[in-house]
């Protein structure tokens, strides 16, 4: 009994959960149509490298040059679920089995990318979504939503529960806007060097629902406040016959009797049982929770370009850590005893950095109108501050290795198709099925189409093939969960040159 107060209190986790599409545990790296249709586009030469490598554009054609894209994510998210507190579940006929699958859309991510070129240098701003982008929804709440009223009703059941039902329900949206501005400048033919800073405002809501909780007994399912007050009775008239039982050995002068002992400690133990009662009273309608937040954080940016010769291309970007510290408004104003429940009290600074990024690409173009490409990004997690110090629950940085090819069939169409390759440090500490990343890898295929020397059109099609990620949280108890994803992303932009 002592355990349902801290139980109970655990329905009010929500998760960050959001829709990044491509990239690190916090960071999305698609900003644009060419780096869905090929994602290697680290040392590429082009204008979506304002994102992906900022100073190559210092080797454009001098002028205005404008990219706009627009991009739609679909995302499901699905844990499976191994507890045998589900059995006892009105809605789950006795399996300890169950699948929680949420649905997660970003109808709309846009990115704007925009450079002036004049002889050497290159002026350039950068307008995109590089964390978060959407938000993702559980009809029927999570396992861990579900193990707290199992688990409620397995220790109620000296008072007489025999099962429980419920009605759960989570949504989490999340965004990061960034803006970025910065200038390169061609030191020679070969070498570009670029600085900028990125602007982040991040802003997310968390909304949890738990409803229409029933208790199971002899008499049927009676809704959870009214098993509560019959609870209460129960053990308010226990109290009541072993203070009179006490009273009168006490009369008696018979306190040292080990009858009288157990008396006493069947006290204790029915005042620990009402005081839990006591503390489940104010979830008798269930649990309602909605948290704000927001905040704002800046980082430099680096990034060098070589060309080689014509042939073959180098780039390196190095993007700081951003510090970010997201401030709440929430419903929940008291502490409580389980710690990551304070991430959503109101008032609340939570830690929720980008970490910083090293990308190191390479461009080759064996023949003229083919280019191959490749890349490495290493996302620097470990070395972050999330909230109840998570980085450290990681057993290793993030990486990705990216591959792809272009060519240009005619002086207007050009094809393309690259993958990527994501390795997380991910644990069984680490990993929970409110908020979850698995190892995967990518596909894109595309098309640019120039109608002319000003305008050029995209579009391109990304997906994503995720493991399975498996965790035994309690092996001896029969705990455990399974967690999978799936992404498709398809996009269209174009860009513009005055």
């Amino acid at each position: 009994m002592k355990k349902i107060k801290s139980l109970m209190i655990g329905l009010a986790l929500v998760a960050a959960t959001t829709t990044a599409t491509a990239g690190g545990i916090l960071t999305n790296t698609n900003q644009s149509i060419d780096f869905l249709r090929n994602p290697a586009r680290d040392a590429a030469i082009g204008l979506d490298g304002v994102y992906s490598n900022p100073a190559g554009v210092a080797f454009l054609s001098d002028g205005f040059h404008l990219g706009i894209n627009w991009q739609y994510a679909h995302q499901t998210r699905t844990i499976t679920s191994t507890n045998p507190v589900f059995a006892l579940g009105r809605k789950n006929e006795g399996a300890t089995t169950k699948i929680f699958e949420g649905v997660a859309d970003a109808p709309c991510i846009p990115s704007v990318q925009g450079a002036w070129n004049k002889g050497d240098w290159s002026l350039q701003f950068n307008l995109s979504v590089p964390g978060g982008g959407g938000s993702c929804e559980y009809a029927d709440g999570l396992g861990s939503f579900e193990s707290v009223v199992g688990n409620i009703a397995h220790q109620l059941s000296p008072l007489g529960a025999q099962g429980y039902d419920m009605d759960g329900y989570m949504q989490g949206r999340q965004y990061f806007f960034g803006v970025q501005l910065g200038s390169a400048y061609k030191i020679n033919n070969k070498l570009s060097v670029y600085g900028g800073l990125r602007l982040l405002y991040g802003t997310a809501t968390y909304k949890a629902r738990l409803s229409n909780i029933m208790v199971n007994t002899a008499n049927g399912y009676i809704d959870f406040g009214s098993f509560l007050s019959g609870a209460t009775a129960t053990v308010d008239g226990g109290l009541s016959q072993i203070n009179a039982g006490m009273a009168q050995y006490e009369a008696a002068g018979a306190t040292a009797l080990p009858q009288y002992a157990e008396l006493v400690a069947q006290k204790a133990q029915l005042e620990g049982t009402r005081t839990s009662l006591d503390a489940l009273q104010k979830y008798s309608q269930g649990v309602n929770l909605l948290c704000n937040q927001s905040g704002v954080g800046i980082a430099p940016i680096v990034s060098v370009d070589y060309k080689m010769n014509d042939k073959l291309n180098f780039a390196v970007k190095y993007e700081f850590k951003t510090q970010m510290r997201m401030k709440n408004e929430s419903t929940v104003f008291e502490a409580s005893e389980i710690p990551a429940v304070n991430k959503y009290r109101d008032g609340e600074e939570v830690n929720e950095d980008a970490p910083a990024l090293l990308t190191v690409g390479a461009q080759w173009s064996p023949i003229d109108p083919i280019r191959i490409n490749a890349g490495w990004h290493y996302y620097f997690d470990k070395q972050t501050d999330w909230y109840n110090n998570a980085q450290d629950k990681l057993d290793h940085n993030t990486n990705e290795f990216l591959l792809g090819a272009e060519w240009d069939i005619n002086s207007r169409l050009t094809i393309s198709a690259g993958g990527q390759l994501s390795r997380y440090g991910l644990t069984d500490e680490y990993m929970n099925d409110m908020s979850f990343v698995v190892n995967s890898y990518s596909i894109g295929f595309g098309a640019n189409y120039s109608l002319n020397d000003n305008i050029t059109l995209k579009a391109a099609f990304f997906q994503t093939e995720y493991g399975n990620y498996d965790r035994k949280d309690y092996p001896t108890t029969g705990v455990c969960d399974s967690f999978t994803r799936t992404n498709r992303v398809l996009g269209i932009g174009c860009d513009i040159n005055l």
